[in-house]
């Protein structure tokens, strides 16, 4: 995919095989939670943003201690990149046909106290200062962290599952794919996934997906996911996902009684028809959320339901957390909490935990959490075949 500058600048991503490079070894650095970094965010637009960029990760690669492998363009001949993953060809694809690329990408290396898993990074930029970045890295379930940020970019609306039994997604600047737990290992209770990620920026939220490039990072991200699986020594290969996409995931033309697609699921609050358009997850997959009003990766409301619990952990310490709890009609169908803007259950489904979330970004918004919550429960519950689940909200603290 096309790595357009004027649509995005950042993301992250790793994988493995530095067999030619300097072995060093990555220290867990969790990321900045989205609230903390809007105003950064807002001044990286315009001519500021590529110095601005390029001084940052000066100083960041800088400051650790992390041996980088760097190639520079042209990007020819039987160079390789990202770990020896991606040949001259597909890099070439990413930046829509362009060679003088570099690369720089951090050995794969295991967390030393071996509680985050493995990680690592390649970066390719070419000269105008466009960017792909490839991250592997286990997903982070601490409330507030990187699991919350991650899931703000690669849980979009705007992403395709993958499907096939793949734990994966893609849109037109996304991609992410679980490592099968059948090559590492299940992981350990509360621990989530290993992933390989590809970003190329900032995302337009206004524009529709572009379904080229979006099979380009899905071909991506399985390619980088099949290279990691062979230098574990681990059987077998995935295949190529596209021809089983669905048709990229557009707008949706929303009904008065069925807000975000959902029959049955209404609200009062006519602004957010008539000026939020919402987009929808499109085909069955891991997670179905529905956006609206999207800026800088963060949507202005979101409901989403996770129906795999291998990705339903990202969320099982928020549904523990003390605070206004959530009561369901019967109590060992799941726990949960509320405060104004934010609701999140967790139920105990047949097929394993499923989370439900709606977030609003502003306290304002706040009162369309309480009206669509126990409605949007229980119908996603029955749309999964985990109902009748019926919960009441607490009053609100200021009540």
């Amino acid at each position: 995919m096309t790595a357009d500058m004027s649509k995005q600048t950042e993301s992250g991503a790793p994988d493995d095989s530095a067999r030619s490079g300097v072995l060093g070894t990555v220290p867990f650095v969790p990321r900045t939670p989205w609230w903390h970094r809007w105003h950064w965010r807002r001044l990286m637009r315009g001519r500021l943003r590529p110095a601005l960029a390029a001084g940052l990760a000066g100083v960041l690669l800088g400051g650790t201690a992390v041996a980088w492998q760097t190639d520079t363009g042209p990007f020819a001949g039987g160079r390789r990149a990202c770990w020896s993953a991606l040949d001259s060809a597909d890099v070439s694809a990413l930046f829509g046909g362009g060679e003088d690329i570099e690369s720089a990408d951090t050995p794969l290396a295991g967390d030393p106290i071996g509680s985050e898993g493995p990680s690592g990074q390649c970066v390719l930029r070419s000269t105008d200062g466009s960017r792909v970045t490839a991250q592997v890295h286990e997903l982070d379930t601490r409330f507030g962290g990187a699991g919350d940020q991650w899931a703000d970019e690669f849980l979009s609306a705007r992403l395709t599952p993958l499907g096939g039994g793949l734990l994966g997604m893609a849109s037109d600047t996304r991609a992410w794919l679980a490592v099968p737990d059948g090559c590492t290992g299940r992981s350990q209770t509360g621990d989530g996934p290993l992933v390989i990620d590809v970003a190329t920026g900032w995302t337009l939220y206004d524009d529709v997906v572009d379904g080229t490039e979006r099979d380009r990072l899905a071909r991506t991200v399985v390619k980088l996911v099949n290279h990691y699986m062979a230098g574990q020594g681990c059987e077998g290969t995935l295949a190529d996902p596209v021809p089983r996409l669905p048709r990229p995931t557009r707008f949706l033309d929303e009904q008065p009684d069925a807000f975000c697609g959902i029959k049955g699921l209404r609200t009062s609050g006519k602004e957010w028809a008539a000026a939020y358009r919402p987009m929808v997850t499109r085909g069955p997959g891991p997670v179905r959320t529905c956006d609206r009003h999207v800026s800088f990766d963060h949507p202005a409301l979101r409901l989403m339901t996770i129906e795999d619990p291998r990705l339903a952990v990202l969320y099982h310490r928020q549904a523990l957390q003390n605070g206004h709890r959530i009561k369901a009609t019967h109590p060992e169908a799941g726990h949960g909490f509320y405060h104004p803007g934010f609701a999140l259950f967790q139920a105990n489904c047949q097929t394993g935990d499923v989370t439900f979330l709606i977030r609003a970004d502003s306290t304002s918004h706040a009162y369309i959490v309480r009206t669509l919550f126990p409605r949007y429960v229980t119908e996603e519950a029955t749309r999964l075949g985990c109902g009748p689940l019926r919960i009441t909200l607490p009053p609100d603290p200021d009540r």
